[in-house]
């Protein structure tokens, strides 16, 4: 192999691990679960065809056509996923409505993905787990415990990070799609048959016959894509050709003849509908499969778990969420994060599903709402920006929009009949964590809106400076507010009756792109006395160290000696009031999450011993 084409290879090893994880489980359950009892679909020859022929041409037009080809396209300088796809149809529409319409689709996208979260850590280890009824029925009762363990330890590795870890995901997976492919392959070679499910008319054939019946089981089919948004959401980290490599040469054929395969076992005989995958294989080698099986609904959890802290860390940066308490677990990766308080919601709310539900097939019946409905929004966002942004021909464009929406939309709904049967608790999730990301990013430009309004000029703050005491040093202020004196430096004045030789004013902005590079990342302007006002540009993946970037950027007649060099916050204690801007239980809730946010050291990496925190009263 060249020299070139060896990262282009490890990096489709690593995109076989880290994003088909999910979609790379979905053998377990997907297929079974559309014959499940309460469906009313019985596995006859007919039945088995038209749901075979469901998957595949659900494949082939939401992963392959969709994901693969087309949102992959809809990259933000590299980066994928719902929120970047959110800034590309903002900025492709000029009407403030639409504008306001699609950012509150995205944000409600991104609450969703929480509850994907939640769910695809349970049902995969689940479904995993209980294959070990199989192997001894008395072992049936050890599922749950064995799942509970195993969920544990997952959870509690996550402080450690991902790195090493990650070294097996790839070469795992591959084993794992590689026993996939050859089963599929063994057990179609027996029913070669099964191969007419290829046709679409056995899927029509299927909505002819049965057809609500038919349309209910959308609902399971839709677990054979689960994961597919994975696919843009991590071309940032593996970019679109090894992600494309990856799909096309090895994942999709494998779960397509694995699919296959399974309905050729059921074709010969129906009873093993309840567990086809694992019925696959003789006896023998019936525990080692459920061991590769633990392993890989392991590493499908982790990349969810990962997934949710990054979709965190970017809430944050996009000013959705407050500052939340997060380790940097690599000195040389920047993107291996770990947020304690993501980690352990979420391992308490999988541990509740656990035992709530018991079993995959009961989990079924909640999982599909938050996924279908993450699908929906990616499709109209993926829709603006086609139609907006693309120089192609409208009327091709608008047709395979339209393709993707319907295709969607009937996933949606289907899945939303299973609402009443466990499916709210992933949209209770996506509101309540809606509602957060909506009250913070309100609150939050209301607070900065009065604190803007009551700034003091500088340039009438510099005039009154000439009778006080300057002393040696300098003095950074941060302050959200690029305009006028920092709160913070008028209470030093006040109380301290000084000011620094040198000061800087800090305001940190968050750009709609994943990273700003050198010179654009500081714009520094002096203004007279001693005083500069930097302002920093990150990304939203970037990692925001401030003392960093001054002493890398500023220029050199700025003193910054770490030693002589002081940082100032600004702590405001909020008072809820009967004001215009939010209903007051929301003041009540921003108020909270003000006062629980941690602190910026960490966020903007300062150094502890050079930290002086001022407070202030504000009414909202």
């Amino acid at each position: 192999m060249s020299g070139d084409n060896k990262p282009v290879a490890s990096l489709t090893l690593g995109a076989m691990g880290v994003v088909y994880g999910d979609i790379g489980t979905s053998p377990l359950y997907a297929f079974k679960e559309c014959f499940h009892e309460a469906h009313g679909l019985e596995p006859g020859r007919a039945e088995i065809f038209g749901v075979l022929s469901l998957i595949f041409w659900s494949v082939m037009l939401v992963v392959t056509l969709k994901y693969v080809i087309f949102m992959m396209r809809a990259d933000n300088r590299g980066e994928g996923g719902t929120l970047s796809l959110l800034t590309l149809a903002t900025k492709a529409t000029r009407s403030p409505r639409l504008s306001a319409l699609l950012a509150i689709l995205g944000i409600f996208a991104a609450a969703l993905f929480y509850g994907d979260s939640m769910l695809t850590p349970a049902i995969s280890v689940l479904s995993a787990v209980e294959g070990l009824g199989l192997v001894a029925p008395a072992l049936g009762h050890s599922v749950v415990p064995v799942t509970l363990a195993i969920i544990c330890a997952l959870f509690m590795i996550q402080r450690h990070g991902t790195a090493s870890v990650g070294t097996f995901f790839g070469p795992v997976m591959s084993v794992w799609f590689a026993v996939l492919a050859g089963l599929g392959v063994w057990h179609i070679a027996q029913a070669p048959e099964i191969l007419a499910a290829l046709n679409p008319m056995h899927a029509v054939h299927l909505f002819q016959q049965h057809r609500l019946v038919a349309y209910i089981a959308l609902g399971s089919v839709v677990l054979s894509l689960t994961g597919a948004e994975a696919l843009y959401a991590d071309m940032g980290h593996f970019g679109k050709r090894p992600i494309r490599i990856a799909w096309t040469a090895f994942v999709s054929p494998a779960l397509v003849l694995n699919y296959f395969g399974q309905g050729a076992l059921v074709l010969r005989d129906p009873a093993l509908v309840e567990n086809p995958l694992y019925r696959m294989v003789p006896a023998a080698a019936l525990l080692p499969l459920i061991v590769l099986a633990a392993l890989a609904t392991v590493i499908a959890s982790q990349a969810v778990i990962s997934g949710a802290f990054s979709v965190t860390r970017q809430a944050f940066q996009l000013k959705l969420l407050p500052r939340i308490a997060t380790i940097h677990t690599s000195a040389s990766e920047e993107g291996q994060i770990y947020i304690p308080f993501i980690n352990w919601s979420l391992f308490i709310a999988v541990v509740a599903l656990v035992l709530g539900f018991r079993s995959s097939s009961a989990l079924a019946a909640a999982y599909g709402v938050a996924v279908t409905g993450t699908m929906l929004i990616d499709s109209l966002l993926l829709a603006v920006v086609m139609l907006l942004t693309w120089s192609w021909n409208r009327a091709l464009t608008a047709a395979c929009a339209a393709l993707f929406i319907v295709v969607d939309l009937a996933f949606f709904t289907s899945n939303a009949l299973k609402i009443p049967h466990g499916g709210w608790f992933p949209l209770v999730i996506a509101v309540v964590i809606f509602t957060l990301l909506t009250t913070w990013r309100t609150g939050r430009r209301l607070l900065i809106a009065q604190l803007r309004e009551a700034a003091l000029p500088v340039e009438l703050f510099l005039h009154g400076l000439r009778d006080v005491p300057r002393v040696p040093g300098t003095a950074v202020f941060l302050t959200s507010n690029a305009e006028g004196a920092p709160p913070a430096l008028l209470h030093n004045l006040k109380h301290n009756k000084v000011v620094h030789e040198s000061v800087i004013l800090v305001t940190v902005h968050t750009v709609d792109y994943p990273n700003t590079q050198g010179s654009e990342r500081l714009v520094l302007s002096e203004l007279g006395q001693g005083f500069h006002r930097a302002e920093m540009y990150f990304g939203y993946r970037d990692d925001q160290n401030v003392p960093q970037t001054l002493a890398e950027l500023a220029p050199a007649t700025l003193p910054l000696d770490p030693m002589q060099t002081s940082y100032f916050l600004s702590r405001e204690t909020l008072l809820p009031a009967r004001r215009p801007g939010m209903l007051l239980w929301r003041e009540h809730l921003f108020a909270w999450m003000v006062r629980n946010a941690a602190t910026p050291l960490r966020t903007f990496h300062l150094p502890p011993n050079r930290v002086v925190e001022l407070g202030q009263q504000i009414t909202i």
